[in-house]
């Protein structure tokens, strides 16, 4: 049996860039040989390993044939007879379908073993899909569209976007998990260039299947996207910070249906959520002074009470964005000073059991702090 490293660790040491995971497959061996050696087995689909000492992934090079819809809907063959080459052929890009033989000290040793001329491709900047087969897996289109947020400085050939275009064309992203949706999102969110992931999705007509409609109509006008890439450039690099800068313009309920539809994590949807209200506050004031009872509105909404750090992370990102939100920052500050035990102090004795009327007495104080602090501003 021989063993290789595949895939991204190869890539990525080819670019230079750190290596984090790697992957290994396992040409000439069994399940039996493997189990016998030590390692131990937890692919359900397929035959995967963890190594008896380091626990990485070992998986035995196997061939797919397409039995049914979606990225699950293959059948695979894992056999002493598959070769390394029939293996990185089922890959998805050239790029990705390169290995290096390891030897018994576990480094990398030998000649790039690349059937498919990924190294022309990389130098080329290339996206190249290896073989037919790769329009059948309808998830890898949306790590296309996430390899193109990593790496902004590559095109996707053309054959490949015709591919692209057929996964869509074939209804195959319907059949996706909304996990895996999101999860492939996500990673381009907060990659390099969030737009490129964006374009991908418009150019092979997924953006409609995937995005809310609202933001793919957005998207398509470039002035947005001018707007669009120079948000993210002033943004920071958070997961919550990306998607609620991506969100801003859609109402709260159309963010939380969405959300709900990709499985998107609560705090993710609730800071996107409070940030487009935010935005719709700061627009509907954008001539003129804020009211108290809006500001305190939007306070309550954010759970200031309880959550000041996200309510400031998030007026931080309206403010790295230019909108106009100091005087809201310094009514938050005041409103969260108040002094709790004076005002449960100045309800009478008989009322103190009382919660409705104890937070009658806290909205009234928080609301006089908050008008207090618009006033001298103004």
């Amino acid at each position: 049996m021989k063993i290789y490293a595949v895939g991204g660790a190869i890539r990525d040491t080819l670019m230079g860039l750190p290596v984090h995971d790697i992957d290994y497959v396992v040409v000439g061996s069994s399940v039996e040989e493997m189990v016998a050696k030590g390692f131990r087995p937890v692919g359900k689909d397929f035959p995967v390993f963890l190594h008896p000492e380091t626990q990485a992934e070992y998986a035995l090079a196997r061939t797919e044939r397409k039995t049914g819809k979606g990225y699950k809907g293959f059948h695979f063959y894992a056999d002493p007879t598959v070769t390394l080459e029939q293996d990185l052929e089922r890959r998805d890009l050239t790029i990705n379908a390169m290995a290096q033989e390891i030897g018994s000290d576990g480094k990398p040793f030998g000649p790039i073993i690349d059937p498919f001329n990924g190294q022309e491709d990389l130098a080329a900047k290339i996206f190249r899909h290896v073989s037919d087969a790769f329009a059948e897996d309808p998830l890898r289109l949306l790590r296309i569209a996430r390899f193109a947020a990593r790496f902004p400085e590559f095109t996707v050939a053309d054959e490949t976007l015709l591919a692209l275009k057929a996964i869509v064309q074939s209804g195959e992203l319907n059949a996706l998990s909304a996990e895996r949706i999101w999860q492939e999102l996500a990673r381009g969110l907060v990659a390099t260039k969030p737009m490129h992931l964006f374009q991908v999705l418009l150019n092979t007509g997924a953006a409609s299947a995937i995005l809310p409609s609202k933001l793919t109509a957005q998207l398509a006008e470039e002035s947005f996207r001018e707007t669009f890439i120079a948000h993210f450039s002033l943004a920071g690099n958070s997961l919550e910070e990306r998607c609620a800068t991506t969100l801003m313009d859609l109402p709260a309920s159309e963010i939380r249906s969405w959300a709900d539809c990709v499985r998107m994590p609560i705090e993710v949807r609730d800071f996107s959520e409070i940030f487009s209200d935010l935005h719709v506050l700061v627009s509907k004031y954008l001539d003129t002074s804020y009211q108290a009872v809006d500001v305190l509105n939007w306070f309550n909404r954010a759970d200031v009470w309880r959550k000041p750090d996200r309510a400031q992370a998030i007026l931080n990102l309206a403010e790295k964005l230019g909108m106009n939100v100091s005087v809201l920052i310094n009514a938050m500050r005041k409103a969260l000073a108040i002094n709790t035990a004076e005002i449960i102090t100045g309800v009478p004795a008989e009322d103190r059991s009382n919660g409705e009327r104890i937070g009658s007495a806290f909205e009234f104080a928080r609301l006089a702090a908050v008008t207090s602090a618009l006033e001298a501003l103004g």
